[in-house]
């Protein structure tokens, strides 16, 4: 019954927010809350819920601090230059502009963070894709796949995960992966030059420093010239003919003015030479400070969330000594903060009745049970395709800590390795980094203005494919 009710809740979850029933907060809280009483331990309700904030507490601190450390740096211009190189690399090419994207994703992933992948990432290219008015999905959906491949780099926590629960080297597991990741990542890229090619298609022909093109939505003048209105060198005019692609929602549709409007006016004026919170003087020390975190954060000299308190508090005291200019910053990043925050702390009442009510367990338990006996010697390609759906649906450490030991032990009966299984436990990452249960993800569609479930119903399909091409190549190389 708790197996049947669980698999009831996610479907019930992802139903009403990819249909835009409720709102991800509303849904994250009240259809747990509701299948708790049903399953009888309505009482327990508050217990679960305080277990699942416990757990999730320092992470909606991170985040909070992250995004106020983060909206500084924009506003002081250090993302500019990188705004400015993408631009002239890109050319107004939509094609250029996603590739970019999923490169610029995989690089930052290295730190091992997908928060600040993500807040990183739509910093420098939100900018570019209002002002050519490209899909905002295609940018989070192409973010979220290249940061679910590099996820599983040792530091990242996947890897070290499978090694701990199996008592294996992380190195072991992780290198004899490469050539299958590397695949993957080709993969993402070239999906984000399909998208891209889509998106040329739909936008058609751009151009910048002055030349304006008649395009099938918008004509764009002398975009990132630093001429025009709002600062941004761009002007915009409808014309007729306007359409769309399959799969690929205009960002007209993504609940965020679509025309550069005043719900975007601060991020539309990102590449503004003169606005008022620019530090150019300040530029160095801003951008070590911003390696030194991050570098301190792969080292792990502290916890992550005390890192970004102390490095917000820092850029804050530096870059805007009186505390009028303070509190400004700090009002101008709140809405971001509390739409993060408030999302994270509605996860941790899914999270904490997931777990608390043993709905997860027998879920998992189901799942392993019903792989046929005649699997048994291939247990490392279940391993794989598990992956997908359980790590989606679960936390990585419920699914590495919960589920893959379960899965070993299975595998080691018909002579299948800890390794291979460890291996085969990675595949499924670029779809988890869509999770609803992950946090980055609200902080990816948060900064990007994008619907979750317009989110979600872009992405699942191409994540998915991407974690197979993984498996394949996994099982062609030989490490899987």
């Amino acid at each position: 019954m708790l197996t049947i009710l669980g698999f009831a809740m996610i479907a019930t979850f992802l139903a009403l927010i990819m249909t835009k029933k409720m709102s991800p907060i509303a849904a994250l809280v009240l259809i747990p809350a509701l299948f708790c009483v049903a399953v009888g331990k309505g009482a327990h309700l508050g217990d679960y819920v305080i277990d699942g904030v416990s757990s999730l507490a320092p992470t909606a601190a991170m985040l909070m601090f992250a995004i106020v450390y983060f909206g500084v740096m924009i506003d002081v211009g250090l993302f500019d230059p990188v705004v400015r190189g993408i631009l002239r690399f890109c050319k107004a090419d939509p094609m250029r502009v996603v590739v970019g994207t999923a490169v610029l994703a995989a690089i930052v992933s290295l730190d091992g963070d997908g928060s600040t992948t993500f807040m990183i990432t739509v910093s420098a290219m939100y900018p570019l894709y209002k002002r050519l008015g490209m899909s905002l999905v295609v940018m989070t959906g192409v973010a979220a796949m290249a940061n679910g491949v590099m996820n599983t780099v040792p530091w990242g926590g996947p890897t070290a995960r499978a090694a701990t629960a199996l008592k294996l080297d992380a190195a072991d597991i992780f290198v004899p992966m490469i050539p299958a990741l590397l695949v993957g990542l080709l993969g993402v890229l070239g999906l984000a030059y399909l998208l891209g090619l889509r998106e040329r298609r739909r936008l058609g022909a751009l151009r910048l420093d002055g030349e304006s093109v008649e395009t099938k939505e918008t004509v764009l003048v002398g975009a990132g010239t630093g001429a025009g209105a709002g600062g941004g060198g761009l002007e915009k005019r409808p014309v007729a003919g306007g359409g769309g692609a399959d799969d690929v929602d205009n960002d007209r549709d993504d609940g965020d003015g679509g025309d550069g409007g005043d719900d975007d006016g601060d991020l539309l004026k990102g590449l503004d030479p003169n606005r008022p919170t620019l530090r150019p003087r300040l530029y160095w020390f801003n951008a070590l400070l911003t390696g030194t975190l991050i570098t301190a954060m792969i080292l792990e000299l502290l916890p992550i969330p005390v890192l970004f308190l102390l490095g917000a508090a820092l850029a804050l005291s530096v870059n805007y000594p009186r505390l009028p200019d303070q509190k400004a910053r700090i009002a101008a990043h709140a809405d971001n903060v509390l739409n993060v925050s408030g999302m994270v702390f509605a996860a941790a009442v899914f999270t904490g009745v997931l777990q608390g009510t043993g709905m997860v367990d027998h879920m998992a338990g189901w799942l392993v049970d019903t792989v046929p006996e005649g699997l048994g010697p291939h247990m490392a390609l279940v391993t794989g395709v598990l992956s997908l759906p359980l790590t989606y649906f679960m936390s990585n450490d419920g699914f590495y800590f919960g589920v893959l030991p379960v899965l070993a032990e299975a595998g080691a009966a018909h002579g299948v390795t800890p390794l291979e299984m460890a291996r085969a436990s990675l595949v499924g990452q670029p779809l988890h980094m869509s999770s609803p249960l992950v946090p980055a993800v609200y902080v990816l569609v948060g900064m990007a203005r994008v619907e979750f479930g317009d989110h979600t119903r872009f992405v699942v399909k191409w994540a998915a494919l991407t974690c197979l091409l993984i498996l394949a190549a996994g099982i062609l190389f030989g490490t899987i």
